[in-house]
């Protein structure tokens, strides 16, 4: 964080937690990403006869060489992970990522005038987390911001929704998200918030900015007091005989839109 930075902000809006809990990682792709991510604690690996010259290379390449690779079979994975995980052969152990607080995600964006961040309002699916985390890399996201009580902590499926790029997008749990808009406004953001019945649609505003974009729950929506605290709300573009979009495929629309000039 660069000394000169001074992060403006009213009140204390982040919670930094102390996740101890482990779970189950599982997939190729979320398995290699972790073992390349330093950041990422491993006490367990597991994998078939077929996924371990692999691994063995994988391990040496990211100097977790320590790490003592368990072969097993398929069966024994099967076990070990809920009925319809598909592990493709390979099982680790890991801890949740380090939170990112607030002020980081700031600091980070300070030198970045066209800063995108997406904030997320009580959506609770594993799987739909995951797969806004894998559109947030896809379309240059500097962070995920999310409420630390009513989210789904890191979990497998998560991680493997994903595709392993949870491991180099900066995630942060608040612990008031109406604050935590208050304060990006304070640092320069514009916080828009997405409602199928704004007036405005995204592909309208002005993307020459830095932006936050705000998104609800299925069905229920933004809660009135985030409502309140964005600048602005838009809607997406789609057939009026469709009420609403899957939010990760609603979240996978708005970046896209907010990626062109």
């Amino acid at each position: 964080m660069p000394n000169s930075t001074v992060v403006k902000n009213s009140k204390n809006n982040y919670k930094k937690t102390n996740q101890v809990h482990s779970f189950l990682l599982y997939g190729k792709h979320a398995v290699e990403s972790a073992l390349l991510n330093p950041k990422r604690k491993i006490s367990a690996l597991w994998c078939t006869a077929e996924n371990a010259p692999w691994l063995r290379d994988l391990l040496l390449q990211a100097h977790r060489d320590k790490i003592t690779l368990k072969i097993v079979d398929k069966k024994e994975l099967d076990k070990m992970l809920p009925q319809d995980a598909v592990h493709q052969g390979v099982v680790l152990e890991t801890q949740p990522l380090p939170n990112v607080d607030l002020t980081e995600v700031i600091c980070r964006c300070e030198n970045n005038p066209l800063a995108r961040i997406l904030v997320l309002d009580q959506v609770s699916d594993p799987q739909n987390i995951g797969a806004i985390i894998r559109s947030c890399a896809a379309f240059n996201i500097s962070a995920l911001i999310m409420q630390d009580k009513n989210s789904p902590q890191e979990s497998g499926a998560m991680v493997k929704a994903s595709a392993g790029t949870i491991e180099f997008l900066p995630v942060c749990r608040v612990t008031n998200l109406s604050r935590a808009l208050e304060t990006l406004k304070q640092n320069g953001f514009w916080c828009i918030g997405m409602d199928g019945y704004a007036k405005h649609s995204i592909d309208k505003i002005n993307k020459n900015a830095k932006i936050a974009v705000v998104m609800g729950s299925e069905g229920k929506g933004l809660r009135r007091l985030v409502q309140d605290n964005c600048d602005d709300t838009v809607k997406l573009l789609i057939n009026p005989n469709v009420e609403s979009l899957n939010v990760s495929v609603a979240a996978a629309i708005a970046l896209y839109e907010l990626s062109k000039f």
